[in-house]
């Protein structure tokens, strides 16, 4: 199976007619392509793995002075 990919003005009403009468053929079937753009849930777990490396951080960074001061 080969990828095809197409780009088109959507406000375009003749390239939107031209699409679906490719897809109408059933030769072609349209896949979702997944964004680029992190989804909430990214962003939610790379913040809380932030916030679990500064916490670990400090508490080592509190026992290095703990033993050297």
């Amino acid at each position: 199976m080969c990828t095809i990919t197409l780009e088109y003005n959507k406000s375009n009403a003749l390239a939107r007619r031209k699409l679906a009468a490719l897809l109408a053929t059933g030769l072609f079937i349209p896949k979702e392509i997944k964004s680029d753009e992190p989804t909430a849930e990214d962003v939610a777990a790379h913040r809380k793995e932030i916030d679990e490396f500064l916490y670990a951080s400090k508490i080592l960074a509190a026992k290095a002075f703990k033993r050297h001061l």
